[in-house]
């Protein structure tokens, strides 16, 4: 089955895809992309957080090419829910929004039943803020795009194709904090109170992750080797203030969709 969104797979959708890569998780390995993992009871010291999460990877390919991605994305975390919105520069925004405009037009000017029905429709999970939610031990994800007030769910079996590990703890900690204990601790001294650095190596490959253990968060995550071949780094910022009016709470006339109703 095809994957709906076209962004290149450089260009990961979320903190998850990153961090599993960063810090390989033995449960993501384990099983399979369409399980859902269950979660570990969580802590009810871990406070609610916004957060603003800045991405960065540069691969150096066979070829001598060097190949850098950036990207920046906010998040919500609540008791039972995680929200994620990828935050797009204004020219793109829009871009974006022209571009619906033109399709809204052909629709409009194309009345014909049979044509309307086969119109193609567009959805790219990357844009389209992600709502992670945890109910009876059971993790659900949707997407909620506001320009066509839609609310999309994703079945188990579809969880690759919108970059999704089915984990709650990769969602709502960032990295499983189980994973983050086996880190060893680092000699690095953390100028954050309360945060720590912990830091592996093997065959060349290191992983470092500075854990905040009263936000129960990673403010940096950084992996790469010593040939230089890769990188990335994941910077964590939480914001001052928090969202009083949060945006699953808003979703009153909104239509419910399948993941199928946007496959060719």
């Amino acid at each position: 089955m095809k994957s709906v969104s076209n962004v290149p797979g450089l260009l990961f959708a979320s903190i998850a895809a990153f961090s599993v890569l960063s810090v390989p998780s033995v449960q993501a390995a384990s099983a399979p992309a369409s399980t859902p993992l269950i979660p570990v009871a969580q802590s009810l010291t871990a406070p609610d957080l916004d957060l603003n999460i800045q991405y960065y990877s540069k691969v150096l390919t066979a070829e001598g090419v060097t190949r850098e991605a950036r990207y920046e994305e906010k998040m919500l975390r609540r008791p039972g829910h995680v929200w994620v919105v990828r935050v797009l520069p204004k020219n793109v925004v829009e871009s974006h929004d022209d571009e619906k405009t033109v399709s809204k037009k052909k629709v409009a000017l194309n009345t014909a039943p049979a044509a309307s029905a086969t119109e193609h429709k567009h959805f790219n999970h990357v844009v389209i803020p992600r709502h992670v939610v945890l109910e009876n031990n059971k993790v659900r994800v949707e997407y909620v795009d506001a320009h066509s007030k839609d609310v999309v769910a994703i079945p188990p079996s579809e969880y690759e194709n919108v970059n999704f590990d089915g984990s709650w703890d990769n969602s709502f900690y960032l990295l499983d904090p189980k994973l983050v204990q086996t880190i060893p601790y680092s000699a690095q001294v953390s100028t954050v109170a309360g945060a720590r650095w912990r830091e592996r190596e093997k065959n060349g490959v290191y992983q470092r992750v500075l854990w905040d253990e009263k936000k129960q968060i990673p403010l940096v995550i950084e992996s790469g080797d010593k040939a230089a071949t890769f990188y990335r780094r994941v910077d964590v910022k939480p914001l001052a203030t928090l969202t009083r009016e949060l945006p699953w709470q808003n979703l009153k006339g909104y239509a419910q969709k399948e993941y199928s109703d946007f496959l060719d």
